[in-house]
């Protein structure tokens, strides 16, 4: 199955390369799921912040994800190995299903390969991306602000 090259902020790329540098000081290299990331962020397609879609996950994106086999619906929140936390929905960005999951758009269908063995999955849904929210906010004028209409006098 060809899978469509992923979409990463220059932000994003910038940390997953520093955070794969660190693992392969680290002597983990040869992982394979960490190996496909190095080649997925090779051939990404690689925007500003300010202009990846919403439906794409990011860093600190917090995604819904349905196992196809399993008819199961968990949710994650995709973050540096610091800050995963199984037990909270914090998943690594470096463990199998995050690098999986890194620039994909909600919608499309994934396989995930890790020791435990492969599955399917479908990317539900973006229930929150850093980067649309920080768009939001910028539109919105301020709580409590007044807005003022142009009379043309």
């Amino acid at each position: 199955m060809h899978r469509q090259a992923i979409l990463v902020t220059e932000a994003d790329m910038v940390r997953l390369h520093g955070l794969l540098a660190a693992q392969e000081r680290g002597g983990e290299r040869d992982q394979e799921h960490l190996q496909a990331l190095r080649a997925e962020l090779a051939s990404a397609a690689v925007v500003e912040s300010d202009e990846v879609p919403a439906d794409v996950v990011t860093m600190h994106s917090r995604v819904g994800v349905c196992d196809l086999e399993r008819d199961t619906h968990t949710s994650y929140t995709l973050v540096p190995p610091t800050e995963a936390d199984a037990l909270a929905g914090r998943l690594s960005v470096l463990a199998p299903l995050g690098t999986a999951l890194l620039g994909r758009r909600a919608g499309e269908e994934i396989v995930v390969r890790s020791p435990a063995g492969e599955r399917r999955l479908r990317l539900e849904g973006i229930l929150y991306q850093p980067e649309a929210a920080r768009r939001l906010q910028h539109a919105q004028p301020a709580r409590g602000a007044i807005a003022v209409a142009d009379t043309g006098s």
